[in-house]
């Protein structure tokens, strides 16, 4: 007769418990805040370069008309931006390939700004075993204070990366000049907060789980990797809990001896 097991009795992290991530440091730490600073310099400050008398980086769609520096583009050059993400697709697919999960670790979107509400909740909160501690705790004026500066320092900087992300479709500084004079259009006041909030929801909220149940690049990546590509992975022949390797080998052995004598 089969025996049932308990869900209460079996161990495993619920979809539901909170992860708090222990900050760490070493090289490739240390390279993806280098990739953290690369990618936002870009993000955020190109909407702000001019180019004769004009912006450099700027999607008209209501000319349709792309800037792209010195290059304009129209509608029927599309042709153009449609190879050139699908050279970017290759290069992905190669590197991933032949190095791993590199675009994941250090330039992802996801990853980077995840990194950064990472690293606002570790200074409003504290390390992961204060924020495992604040959690238990009842509602005070410090968990209160803790808590209220992290989200508030979270919707601002979602908030100005909703309105970075506009200032690529709607030139930037009639936007701020706007945005001063609190005269934004309804849509594009829709659109700022839509894309702050889903910086809030992805970076603050959900970060994992994006990459878990979202990440459309994430469900095929195991077709472009082999034994032999560098990735981060759990390591079976340990075990949990944690145990010698020779002491796995033997436990393995065993297994499958048992195996082979049931069958």
């Amino acid at each position: 007769m089969q025996k049932i097991i308990p869900i209460h009795s079996v161990d495993a992290v619920a979809a539901s418990d909170k992860i708090h991530a222990r900050s760490i440091d070493g090289i490739f730490s240390r390279w993806r805040w280098i990739m953290v600073w690369l990618t936002q310099a870009f993000f955020y400050g190109v909407p702000w370069l001019n180019w004769s008398s004009r912006q450099a980086v700027l999607f008209d769609l209501e000319a349709k008309r792309f800037y792209l520096f010195g290059a304009v583009l129209f509608p029927q050059d599309l042709i153009y931006l449609a190879s050139l993400l699908v050279v970017s697709a290759l290069l992905l697919f190669f590197a991933t390939a032949v190095v791993g999960r590199v675009w994941c670790g250090f330039a992802c979107p996801q990853t980077v700004y995840t990194a950064i509400f990472m690293w606002v909740e570790n200074k409003c909160e504290g390390s992961h075993q204060n924020r495992k501690r604040l959690d238990k705790t009842r509602w005070t004026a410090e968990k209160l204070l803790r808590r209220g500066g992290k989200n508030l320092a979270w919707v601002v900087f979602g908030l100005w990366t909703g309105f970075t992300f506009v200032g690529y479709f709607t030139a930037m500084r009639p936007l701020m000049a706007d945005a001063l004079s609190m005269t934004v259009s309804p849509w594009t006041t829709f659109w700022i907060l839509f894309y702050g909030l889903f910086t809030y929801l992805n970076a603050g909220l959900l970060r994992e789980k994006v990459c878990l149940h979202m990440c459309p690049y994430g469900r095929f990546q195991g077709s472009l990797m082999d034994a032999h590509t560098l990735n981060v992975a759990y390591d079976h022949r340990r075990g949990e809990p944690r145990r010698g390797t020779v002491e796995n080998d033997r436990r393995l052995a065993k297994e499958g001896h048992h195996q082979c004598t049931s069958s």
